[in-house]
């Protein structure tokens, strides 16, 4: 690392202690960034860095609620709201028990980068609870994400920060959020959240978006050694909303995707997954993946270990952060990897991105890979802006432009910085280049 940048970058992991995830992010990020700041020094002395780490707003919360025995019950709230230099804040909402302040603001910094990628007016946002929807009734959801609206909705609006769905978080949690906010405000502002119901001010698509774009932006790197999906074989881990979407994707172009996981183990298909199935048992029925063992033949249930053990050509990780370690990268190397395709925020360790590059493997870092998601998000807010709705083949057009578009920008940006092909350092260059630039522009604020 430049030794400026690394100065800069040490100072900024003192003034925020313990949280490591944001240290990994902010790491990777400024290990790309020593090529700019010999090209444009201003960005130095406008302090655009240390600007950049800071978040320009941290709201934590109480959020109280009753269970259905009637027992209070306490959470915690967050929602970081980090750069609006390009737009509104804008990021998804993670309800797990794993969610804590550092959590919140890695994904708020990525967020950063990602949205100025997409070419879309929106700046960079993140937040959620350590809240557990998982077992609980939809009554017990319902009163927590009133709860949780009650307090989050003083610090939100389709000018000011738009929130989104994420791990934890999908269409029956915004429609609750929704709902208590027009409560509060007595206003139908539709902009206000995004990855609403399609009768009520959704986007189509926007279910698909994340998986969807996951899988379009590995295409167009496999493209670039003229191959495509077809024929390849395809490990993802989650079974989630992403996963899915991933899986239905990579099937269509011809790939076969042979296992997925969950936080229990994961299950093989030989013969590719069955996406009805698994849309049937996690979407609707919100079991687990060993209810899919029970209901097709010739399937395997792995319970615990890794989906990474197995051989696949193309990786797409869509399940969390640091689930792909070095060990696994180097074994998914020698077993004959060709890509990788972060759906989730930053799913592979700084160990397994070195194994990856080192390799020469096609490797699509979430910040440009999983844009599809917030993308489509920012295109819904342009359909509710205009009191419009888009067809589906129309918006899903709109999202590959996007995506092939993302993705021409990190080669190009890593062709002018002297390392063709490596779609980190085009990610990061490119995302923080237009949002210094804002930044300047700006003044100091």
């Amino acid at each position: 690392m430049d030794a400026r940048l690394e100065a800069i970058r040490d100072t900024v992991l003192a003034r925020n202690p313990g949280e490591g995830e944001f240290h990994q992010a902010v790491t990777e990020v400024f290990e790309s960034l020593g090529p700019v700041h010999d090209r444009h020094p201003e960005f130095l002395e406008g302090a655009i860095l240390e600007r950049l780490c800071e978040p320009e707003r941290q709201i934590i919360f109480r959020v109280p609620w009753v269970d259905d025995a009637g027992r209070f019950q306490i959470n915690r709230g967050f929602r970081v709201e980090f750069n609006s230099a390009l737009g509104p804040f804008k990021g998804g909402l993670r309800f797990h028990p794993s969610v804590n302040l550092g959590i919140v603001k890695f994904l708020g910094f990525e967020q950063i980068f990602k949205n100025a990628l997409t070419g879309m007016p929106i700046g960079g946002g993140k937040g959620g609870s350590d809240f557990d929807p998982r077992g609980r009734s939809d009554a017990e959801i319902m009163r927590f994400c009133q709860s949780f609206m009650t307090e989050l909705y003083r610090h939100i609006g389709e000018y000011t920060d738009v929130p989104a769905g994420d791990i934890g978080v999908g269409g029956r949690e915004i429609g609750y959020l929704f709902g208590q906010y027009k409560r509060i405000t007595n206003r139908y502002e539709s902009g206000v959240l995004t990855g609403k119901g399609i009768s009520w001010g959704g986007s189509l698509v926007r279910p698909e978006a994340t998986g969807y774009g996951t899988v379009i932006f590995a295409e167009e790197m496999l493209k670039t050694r003229g191959l495509s999906f077809d024929g390849q074989r395809v490990v993802v881990s989650g079974s989630g909303n992403v996963a899915i979407n991933a899986i239905a994707k990579a099937q269509t172009l011809g790939a076969t995707v042979v296992a997925c996981s969950d936080s229990s183990g994961y299950i093989v298909d030989e013969a590719g997954i069955d996406v009805a199935l698994l849309r049937q048992i996690k979407e609707v029925e919100r079991g687990r993946l060993k209810d899919y063992e029970a209901r097709r033949s010739a399937v395997t249930y792995v319970d615990g270990g890794s989906v990474w053990d197995l051989d696949a050509t193309v990786a797409l990780p869509c399940a969390t952060q640091n689930e792909l370690d070095g060990a696994a990268a180097a074994r998914l190397v020698r077993h004959g990897l060709l890509a990788v395709g972060e759906g989730a925020n930053m799913p592979s360790t700084r160990d397994a991105v070195a194994v990856f590059q080192e390799a020469g493997i096609l490797f699509g870092p979430g910040k440009a890979a999983n844009a599809g998601g917030v993308a489509t998000s920012a295109l819904e807010m342009q359909q509710n802006a205009s009191r419009d709705s888009w067809s589906f083949a129309h918006t899903e057009e709109r999202l590959t432009e996007i995506m092939v578009g993302i993705h021409d920008r990190c080669a190009a940006t890593a062709d002018e910085y002297g390392d063709p092909g490596n779609y980190v350092l085009g990610a990061n260059i490119g995302g923080f280049v237009k949002v210094a630039d804002a930044m300047l522009a700006q003044g100091l604020i």
